[in-house]
């Protein structure tokens, strides 16, 4: 996990919990608890925390800096190419629902060659990739657009997502974990996810492999929820991703066909 996907993770996970420990940060992330307390002091030292005695708790400025923008550049070329093996999974002519994130939109660009597609996006910006291609057929759902994230979010994309049924849900995600399963950072995100599994009759998730082995605050569901989970290969790698192949071994076993990409 590169340090700026590790910070941002362990910001998300204090502002999830609003005060968390050295400790439970370093199981959560699997790296040793020396590499945490030196990643709290970069959080303190930018003003996203502040250290207290064992850990630390989040600030006022939830969203500063690790918003849908600053994430959006992280591991592009990594992104893109998992982008184009979720859209191979999706067939013509289908009904698809994407959800929120940066690679989902990296998912959006690529699958504008698998049209005629019916998606539904919960994404400003995948709605930007997809808006006026041919074979085409956009729906943008209702509801609040989340601060930062570019996200639809609340009752009204509740909702909208119950009233419909989709071939494929493309459902990116903030952790996944061997014991805790699939989970949130924001309990909104969480309700949306949820919803829109119960309406797929398949889904597909997609996540960078710095999402192996992390619990978020909000649990959206048990690995065995998904039927098809697409990660890059560097997951398989205990020296990059020391929670790696637990979870990739744990999802396996959960019956989910899982990628390595």
């Amino acid at each position: 996990m590169t340090t700026a996907n590790r910070l941002d993770v362990t910001l998300r996970l204090v502002q999830g919990a609003e005060q968390m420990g050295v400790g439970e940060l370093a199981r959560r992330l699997g790296v040793s608890e020396m590499t945490v307390r030196r990643d709290l002091d970069e959080l303190e030292r930018q003003g996203m925390v502040e250290r207290v005695r064992g850990g630390a708790r989040a600030t006022g400025t939830r969203e500063r800096g690790v918003g849908f923008a600053a994430r959006e550049p992280w591991q592009a070329a990594t992104k893109n190419r998992l982008g184009a093996a979720v859209a191979e999974l999706v067939e013509p002519g289908q009904t698809v629902l994407l959800d929120a994130g940066t690679t989902t939109v990296h998912v959006a660009a690529q699958l504008i060659a698998r049209a005629p597609l019916t998606v539904a996006v919960l994404s400003l910006q995948a709605a930007v990739r997809l808006a006026d291609q041919p074979g085409i057929r956009l729906l943008v759902l209702g509801g609040e657009a989340r601060p930062n994230e570019q996200s639809l979010i609340g009752p009204l994309a509740l909702r909208a997502v119950d009233a419909l049924a989709f071939d494929c849900f493309v459902m990116s995600i903030g952790g996944v974990h061997a014991d805790h399963g699939w989970s949130e950072f924001s309990l909104d995100d969480c309700a949306v996810k949820q919803t829109a599994l119960a309406r797929a009759a398949r889904t597909v998730a997609v996540a960078d492999a710095t999402k192996l082995g992390v619990q978020a605050f909000s649990r959206v569901a048990p690995l065995s929820a998904v039927d098809v989970f697409v990660t890059d290969a560097t997951g398989a790698d205990p020296d990059t991703h020391p929670s790696g192949p637990h979870t990739l071994t744990a999802l396996r076993e959960a019956g989910v066909d899982t990628r390595l990409i």
